[in-house]
């Protein structure tokens, strides 16, 4: 099995507003920096070379990142040991909260594609029950640690 994960923003600003641009100015970079890391497999992209043209039908608002990785390691050695890091911490200058979970992972078949239906599927089955096989967070894979040091939820 394989690990997809989703990623769900709400920004404070349209993309193009010049409060977004180091955000958006590091997209091209982080994804680049993603796709070379170890155990990275795929990554969900739109029009572009990202996927910020890419809503869920209910959530229009909503900016999304998918990918999977062979492993959680390998996802949280990415998250927490690259660029990716800097760029995370600065979260609250673009993102607004929506008190809802915004990120949840879950493994799937060695080759399998996730697509938004199947992401938005798994986002509602976590807020609605929580940590399980279906639908899990960081605190779902207690065998990680780097998420609490760095207080992500």
């Amino acid at each position: 099995m394989h690990l997809a994960q989703v990623n769900v923003a709400h920004p404070r600003f349209p993309l193009d507003d010049p409060r977004m641009g180091d955000f958006v100015d590091n997209l091209d970079r982080v994804n680049a920096v993603a796709e070379r890391s170890a155990g990275f497999v795929w990554r969900l992209v739109g029009e572009g070379d990202d996927a910020t043209d890419l809503r869920f039908d209910d959530d229009p608002d909503a900016v999304i990142n998918m990918s999977v990785w062979e492993s959680a390691e390998h996802l949280e050695h990415f998250v927490w040991n690259t660029v990716h890091k800097r760029i995370y911490h600065r979260k609250a200058e673009w993102f607004r909260t929506t008190g809802k979970p915004y990120f949840v992972m879950w493994p799937v078949p060695v080759g399998h594609r996730p697509d938004l239906a199947e992401a938005r599927g798994r986002l509602d089955h976590f807020e609605k029950h929580g940590s399980s096989d279906q639908a899990f967070g960081w605190e779902g894979l207690p065998h990680l640690k780097r998420w609490m040091e760095e207080r992500c939820a």
